[in-house]
C-alpha cells in the first residue's frame, strides 16, 4: 500500500489522469453490460426471465481486450511512479492513446454487435445495459488523458527558440578608412646650413667695399 501511495504522489497529473480513467474502466466491468431476456415455456415458471450481466458473465474478445487495456495501462503509470525507465514505441502519451481509442472503438462495436447467450438451451435476446456506457465514458476519459501525455511530452522536448535579432534589410556601408598621415621626414642640420649660406651669398657680395 505504501507503494501504491508513493507511487501515486510521483505521477503527474496527466499520468493520474489516466491511471483513474483506466481504475474507471476496469470498476465498470462489474456494472451491468447487457441484459438477457429469454422466453421459457415451462411449468411454474415465469414465461419471460430477465437478468443483468457484466463483462465478466459475458467474457468473449472484446471483454477480454478492454480488461487487458485496464491492467496494462495502471501497470505502465505503476512502474513510472516508481522511477522504472524502459522506452515505449511513441512515448507514454501515445501508448496511453492509442489504447483508450482501441477500447472505445471494441465498445461501441458491441452496441451493434452483442454477443449471443442461450439459457437452458434457449436461445435469448440482449440488450445494452446502462453500464456500458459508463466503460465507453471511461475510454474517453482515457484518450483525452493519452492527449494531455503527449502534449505535455512534446512541450519538454521541445527546444527553446534563440532570441530574435532584428536586422536590417539594407546593410550599413563599412566604415570609411581613417586618412592616412604623411610622415615629414626632418631637415638635417648640415642641409638647413648650406641652404642658408646659399641664399645669404648675394647680400654678402653686396655690402662688401670695393677694391677700387
Amino acid at each position: 500500500m505504501t507503494r501504491l501511495i508513493s507511487a501515486w504522489r510521483a505521477l503527474t497529473p496527466e499520468q493520474r489522469l489516466a491511471a483513474g480513467a483506466s481504475g474507471a474502466l476496469f470498476v465498470t466491468m462489474f456494472l451491468p453490460w447487457y441484459q438477457q431476456n429469454a422466453v421459457v415455456n415451462a411449468p411454474r415458471t415465469t414465461p419471460l426471465q430477465s437478468r443483468n450481466l457484466n463483462a465478466f458473465q459475458v467474457f468473449s474478445f472484446v471483454e477480454a481486450a478492454v480488461l487487458l487495456v485496464a491492467v496494462a495501462v495502471l501497470y505502465l503509470l505503476f512502474a513510472r511512479g516508481e522511477r522504472r525507465s524502459f522506452q515505449l514505441p511513441g512515448g507514454d502519451g501515445s501508448v496511453v492513446f492509442a489504447a483508450g481509442v482501441w477500447t472505445a472503438l471494441l465498445l461501441v462495436l458491441r452496441l451493434f454487435d452483442k454477443p449471443g447467450i442461450t439459457s437452458h438451451g434457449v436461445a435469448a435476446n440482449v440488450g445494452i445495459q446502462w453500464g456500458i456506457f459508463f466503460a465507453l465514458a471511461a475510454a474517453g476519459l482515457l484518450v483525452a488523458a493519452g492527449s494531455r501525455m503527449r502534449a505535455g511530452q512534446s512541450t519538454i522536448g521541445r527546444r527553446p527558440e534563440p532570441p530574435h535579432v532584428h536586422r536590417p534589410r539594407h546593410p550599413s556601408p563599412p566604415p570609411a578608412t581613417p586618412p592616412r598621415r604623411i610622415s615629414r621626414r626632418p631637415v638635417a642640420a648640415a642641409e638647413a646650413t648650406d641652404q642658408l649660406s646659399f641664399e645669404d651669398t648675394p647680400a654678402e657680395l653686396e655690402d662688401a667695399p670695393s677694391s677700387d
